[in-house]
């Protein structure tokens, strides 16, 4: 058992500095927290947790190494990333002014409405479509964690993952629908849509020059 808590916790060291790092996540998080409001983003949260444990998954199933070793499926996953990536951020781009209003206890915007549905798959897609997701685990799934580490104990690390990268993006949308927050964006609401657009087409342009490893 001491065996699996310490491999546990060398992956949440590891795993940890790549949830706080700035990215497509926490772009897609921050524009769903302040246009759609913290019920959405939230709901978004899941979705990237769930599509996490779709790498985690397929990284145990060895589907990771088959990927990593084809580059013609590394490009398929990575052009699908790269055109998901330009798509929102034009979206982005054209959008007009959105109102957010501002009473307390109010958690959503009523600028435009989305679904649940759709909140949840933006974050799954944001995340699934993300090849370097593919790299990651692989490596620090085959550097940290024991050929002979039975494969419920590997999914029970997933999960973990899973779960903390949830709660951080949680956090997230507790903190950008705040009343102040969201009157900040409403004052302006068409430049960081801007701003936002411009970071997801620099992310889908900079994961097209990526090469596979």
């Amino acid at each position: 058992m001491s065996n699996y808590l310490i491999e546990l916790a060398s992956l949440m060291a590891i795993f940890s500095f790549a949830i706080v790092s700035p990215g497509a996540d926490l772009a897609m998080m921050m524009r769903q927290s302040l246009v759609h409001g913290r019920r959405q983003a939230i709901i978004t949260s899941f979705g990237i947790g769930t599509s996490l444990m779709f790498h985690v998954t397929y990284t145990i199933l060895g589907l990771g190494l088959i990927i990593s070793q084809s580059i013609y499926l590394f490009n398929i996953v990575k052009w699908c990333g790269v055109a998901y990536l330009i798509y929102i951020g034009v979206k982005a781009l054209r959008a007009g002014q959105t109102e957010i209003a501002v009473e307390a206890g109010e958690d959503s915007g009523k600028g435009r409405g989305q679904s649940a549905l759709k909140a949840f798959g933006l974050g799954f897609a944001a995340n699934a479509l993300n090849p370097k997701a593919v790299f990651f685990f692989l490596s620090i799934f085959s550097t940290v964690v024991s050929a002979h580490t039975p494969m419920m104990v590997k999914f029970g690390y997933g999960l973990v993952m899973a779960s903390a990268l949830i709660l951080w993006f949680v956090g997230v949308s507790l903190f950008m629908t705040t009343p102040r927050m969201r009157a900040a964006f409403t004052r302006a609401s068409k430049w960081i849509d801007r701003a936002s657009g411009m970071v997801f087409i620099a992310l889908g342009l900079k994961l097209a020059t990526e090469k596979a490893a």
